[in-house]
């Protein structure tokens, strides 16, 4: 049994996702990759079913009614994954943004290491970011920032989505309670770790902006980030998250 997945939400990602999934496959260390996917009118999930055959064994798909939010995506997978019985849980983006040549040292980090979750971090050593426009790097430095001073977390890179989970986080934090889909969700799965005193580590990375396909920004979830920290803190304050 394969003790590592890579979870990768998909919604008309038909220009990167054969790639991604052979780049993720073709690794050293032989992980195991799963799509879900939120019914891309481009057909996402057909590709994937096709790699199916070539891949069977080591490539899986959930499809998803409809286009649900990035959390809900997440947290479908996890469960899914600890019903697998998985050791080691990552998450991925489809657009190449995270490399995935950099997988297997999130999961030396936890393996090898003293780390419940590692993080891909962009900040951690200064600001690794490439084809970012100067407003979006700074707004998700200064994110990063407002976190840490709201919560006390002492993580450079709050709102990442390259990041791998011992199951034993996945298990303990609530996932039935995950309230965000967004930014907002990133910085409350690495809230909740961090309250319930799992070891934290960030390894460095460096991000590159996709060239394929349409990003998902959008103003909502940048305002949800804001808000929601400041109600996931209240929430720890009254023992009630």
């Amino acid at each position: 049994m394969n003790d590592c997945i890579v979870i990768i939400p998909t919604y008309n990602e038909i220009e990167n996702i054969e790639s991604i999934v052979r780049a993720v496959l073709s690794q050293h260390k032989p992980f195991h990759v799963l799509i879900i996917d939120d019914n891309s009118p481009d057909h996402t999930a057909h590709r994937v079913r096709l790699l199916q055959e070539e891949f069977e064994g080591r490539l899986f798909l959930e499809v998803r009614k409809k286009k649900s939010g990035l959390g809900t995506a997440y947290v479908h997978g996890f469960k899914w994954a600890l019903r697998h019985n998985y050791d080691f849980i990552f998450e991925m983006d489809a657009d190449f943004s995270h490399n995935p040549d950099d997988l297997e040292k999130l999961y030396n980090a936890c393996h090898f290491g003293n780390a419940d979750l590692a993080i891909g971090s962009r900040y951690v050593t200064g600001v690794n970011v490439v084809n970012w426009p100067l407003s979006r790097v700074l707004m998700s430095y200064f994110a990063s920032v407002y976190v840490r001073i709201i919560t006390g977390m002492q993580i450079h890179d709050a709102t990442a989505g390259f990041v791998c989970y011992k199951r034993e986080v996945l298990e303990k934090i609530g996932l039935d309670r995950i309230k965000f889909v967004g930014y907002a969700f990133q910085i409350e799965m690495k809230y909740r770790t961090f309250s319930k005193d799992f070891k934290i580590s960030e390894v460095p990375i460096i991000f590159t902006d996709r060239t394929k396909g349409v990003s998902k920004m959008s103003n909502s979830i940048i305002v949800e980030a804001v808000f929601g920290v400041i109600s996931l803190r209240i929430k720890k304050l009254f023992n009630t998250l």
